[in-house]
């Protein structure tokens, strides 16, 4: 069963028929215990990172978040989902994210001809290969929605990267927790791909 994070935090639809086309049984909750006993938990979301973190401790998920990587749960965040796993965001100064990945959130910068938030198709490279990615060709085209970027401490977590007025971390992978910024769901066949991929990868 894979276990959808319910905290008002939108894109949820989009994510559970992605599942659903996979074969997969899907329960989209804010309970501890279904979280607790999924065997993959998936963390959407689009909005502000400060109103999220609210929500979440509202909900009382910070924890089990927290103890859903310590089981070593396939954990998969995206877009607000994986700026979330971080420490902080430059769009609400002053507010923790989940501190479960080390690196902050950044704006991206003004660029001429550029315009943010981005919206669109880009392509992947990959620095680390990880999981997500198996079977994958490098400069594959996935779908982005942001206006705020990761830049992660440790380099050696980053497994996809792009460009788009700043080299943006797209996808990251520590343990079991895995993230992307773009949108897997919105990304055709190789966003299915990367989901698949994710569904395949066991707990321990």
């Amino acid at each position: 069963m894979v276990a959808i994070i319910d905290y008002d935090a939108g894109n949820i639809k989009s994510v559970e028929k992605a599942m659903i086309a996979l074969g997969e049984d899907v329960v989209i909750t804010r309970n501890k215990e279904e979280i607790l006993t999924a065997d993959h938990v998936i963390l959407p979301g689009v909005g502000a990172f400060g109103d999220a973190m609210e929500k979440l401790h509202n909900y009382r998920l910070v924890e089990v978040l927290r103890e859903v990587v310590d089981k070593n749960i396939p954990f998969l965040g995206i877009c607000l989902g994986l700026q979330l796993l971080f420490e902080s965001s430059e769009e609400s100064l002053g507010v923790e994210g989940l501190g479960i990945l080390r690196g902050k959130i950044v704006r991206l910068p003004e660029e001429r001809g550029l315009k943010i938030p981005h919206i669109g198709w880009n392509s992947l490279k990959y620095p680390n290969r990880g999981r997500l990615f198996a079977g994958i060709a490098e400069e594959a085209y996935v779908y982005f929605v942001h206006s705020y970027y990761l830049q992660a401490s440790d380099s050696q977590i980053v497994t996809a990267t792009t460009e788009y007025a700043a080299h943006i971390h797209a996808s990251v992978e520590q343990g079991n927790v895995f993230a992307c910024q773009f949108h897997p769901e919105k990304s055709s066949d190789v966003g299915m791909k990367i989901l698949r991929n994710f569904l395949d990868i066991q707990a321990g």
